[in-house]
């Protein structure tokens, strides 16, 4: 017998051998209906898989992220069984679980998929599924498996191979279809009720522009109908809010094959939009005691070497330029720079917390195949800033610096976030991470401790930390339900000793300082990419390129527009007038599509009363006021930074 100890603390014995769903059958028969895959002493396995010791358990359904990760690792094996049927001698490359869904990389030879075939790939997993075909979990020699992929001529499953230990390989097989995969899966096909294809795109083998670029398709299913529904309306909602066509249409920034991939060319009205997110940034960090900097986008390589930056992160660094006998390199962080800044000058503990901040300008080489919009670019400006203080300092410094990010959500209309605390692997100290166990430990404990005290809710993830510490990404949501990463908030413990900084403490001893590298508004790409999905294109009056369209009625009363413009620019409100010669319901509708915030109309009886004619974006008329007093309404709203009503 072996003990299964749940996660409500209870013991229960079974057999040796018993599998997760056993066990979830032995509880309830309706439970075990639900149950997708199990936890086993922290492990995601099969709910088929037999346990053979003493473990702990817990039941993975559609309700936990692990359930649906499985659910749709599943469906992703049962596309390729679809695909296969459908085109004979396809081969696979990688097919994960993704946020929303998944997707399967594919050799299809010469064969262009069609959105057609997505039609009648669709049906072929619907009858597939139907089938309840289980997933059967099979331990293969590692010399047995090349062999069996020998045989398919199948260069991308031999070349995955080559990296697995043997001992450590397994085959999946449901129905007609196996795959090398090491799991886990749901108990069968008979899960999935609704399944909708949703794209085609390219995608380089292992993301790199040399290779051959595969075929690559997306999928999401459910286990009902109702929630495929829903989750294709907010589909087609997200297609409407897309930075990328948000950001064409309204001017906001552009790209150019001259210029090169993931390099945006900001636009008049988006470069107003970085203005007013820079100028809150500035007027906030100056209130909290931030120092302004500013430094060169180069440096030489023994910086970025004395940093870790070469050794742990150059493969997202632009090559060298080499000029007099040294090598030089795009910045791909600011922190090296501002560490110089620190060292600069003496420093004491009076001098404690230092903080500076520059809206820093970083180049990274992201793949061509990951490159998307704003979100994923070669070029980003940081809202960055550091933190030098001491330990006793670092509760309050870090407080801070989240009680920044909420003060921040607020204003943007953020309602839902989480901080997911990333941490070190410590299997790859001295590869992945600074080789320094002690220190991770003290740095993890410092910050789950300030998140747990302030009751900030967060997550933890294994091997996603920094190289020089732990670190915090920020998730948040859109209005629609997107999860975005927003920002990071990093502790470095690693940097302030390759730097050799110090600051002479209360005892007149030199004391190394601890590091927290914060940007609340992360990047001006991918946070104004957030904000043109989160508004849909209709940004606070605050934040607009354009406040405010003056529309006369007719050339008769350009002369009053012209007035009513003057006195709004006079108050620094950035107002246009559409002087066009068009109908005034057409000039209406045009301003509606550009979602500038307010229209002024002003046609005979407002000059004869001195008036304007109020239309608020997606609300319709408010009425008729003296222009002294709407100037000062919409001042205080401007000024308030009030979030769209």
């Amino acid at each position: 017998m072996i003990k299964i100890t749940l996660p409500d603390g209870a013991v229960r014995e079974y057999e040796k051998g018993v599998s997760a769903l056993g066990v979830a059958k032995s509880i309830s028969e309706g439970l075990a209906r639900k149950v997708l895959a199990a936890s086993i002493n922290g492990q995601v396995w099969d709910a088929t898989r037999p346990i053979e010791e003493d473990a702990s358990l817990k039941l993975l359904t559609w309700d936990d992220g692990d359930g649906k990760s499985t659910f749709w690792h599943s469906s992703a094996h049962l596309m390729a069984e679809a695909v296969e049927t459908a085109f004979p001698g396809v081969k696979f490359w990688v097919g994960p679980a993704i946020d929303k869904g998944f997707y399967y990389d594919m050799d299809l030879g010469d064969r262009k998929l069609t959105e057609e075939d997505l039609v009648v790939l669709e049906k072929k997993m619907n009858e597939l599924a139907k089938q309840s075909n289980p997933y059967i979990r099979k331990s293969i020699s590692k010399a047995d498996a090349l062999q069996y992929f020998v045989e398919k001529s199948d260069e991308y499953k031999l070349d995955l191979l080559q990296n697995l230990e043997d001992g450590t390989i397994t085959f999946y097989t449901q129905g007609g279809f196996t795959d090398l995969c090491r799991g886990p899966h749901i108990p069968n096909t008979g899960f999935i009720k609704a399944i909708k294809l949703t794209s085609i795109a390219g995608a380089y083998w292992k993301g790199d522009e040399k290779n051959k670029q595969l075929t690559r398709v997306y999928g999401v299913t459910f286990p009902n109908q109702k929630e495929l529904d829903e989750y294709l309306l907010m589909l087609e909602e997200a297609k409407k809010r897309d930075h990328r066509k948000l950001g064409k249409e309204l001017g906001i920034y552009t790209m150019s094959d001259d210029v090169g991939q993931g390099l945006p060319l900001w636009m008049p009205n988006g470069t107003i939009i970085i203005e007013e997110l820079e100028r809150l940034a500035k007027t906030t960090e100056t209130a909290a005691g931030y120092k302004r900097v500013v430094t060169p986008h180069i440096a030489k390589e023994n910086l970025y070497l004395t940093s870790g930056h070469l050794p742990y992160y150059a493969d997202s660094m632009f090559p060298p330029m080499e000029m007099d006998g040294e090598k030089y390199y795009l910045r791909a962080m600011n922190c090296p720079h501002h560490h110089k800044i620190f060292d600069a000058e003496p420093k004491s503990y009076k001098d404690l917390p230092y903080r500076i901040a520059e809206y820093g300008t970083c180049y990274r080489y992201e793949q061509s195949g990951e490159l998307f919009g704003l979100m994923r670019v070669r070029c980003l400006h940081m809202n960055d800033a550091h933190i030098y203080c001491n330990r006793e300092q670092f509760f309050s410094e870090f407080k801070a610096v989240n009680d920044l990010y909420i003060k921040y959500f607020k204003i943007f209309g953020v309602e839902k976030y989480v901080m997911r605390l990333s941490l070190h692997n410590p299997e790859k100290l001295g590869k992945k991470y600074v080789n320094e166990p002690e220190l991770w430990k003290e740095t993890e404990d410092m910050v789950r401790k300030v998140l747990v005290e302030t009751g900030t809710p967060f997550i933890e993830v294994q091997d996603e930390a920094a190289f020089y510490g732990p670190k915090i990404d920020v998730q948040i949501w859109s209005a629609i339900g997107r999860e975005f990463t927003l920002a990071t908030n990093q502790v470095d413990f690693a940097q302030p000793r390759s730097f050799k900084l110090s600051f002479t403490n209360k005892n007149n001893e030199p004391e190394i300082p601890l590091i927290i590298h914060r940007a609340p508004l992360g990047t001006h790409e991918r946070f104004i990419g957030f904000l043109l999905e989160h508004y849909a294109g209709k940004f606070p009056t605050w934040l607009a390129p354009i406040q405010v369209k003056v529309l006369p009625i007719s050339d008769k009363f350009l002369d009053y527009a012209k007035e009513v413009e003057m006195a709004l620019l006079q108050q620094g409100i950035r107002v246009e007038i559409d002087d066009k010669k068009k109908k005034i319901g057409k000039k209406i509708r045009d301003t509606e599509l550009m979602k500038i915030p307010y229209m002024l109309i002003v046609g005979e009886k407002e000059v004869n009363e001195k008036v304007v004619s109020v239309r608020r974006q997606g609300k319709g008329d408010t009425g008729s006021f003296a222009v002294t007093e709407w100037i000062a309404q919409i001042k205080q709203e401007i000024e308030n930074r009030q979030s769209i009503d």
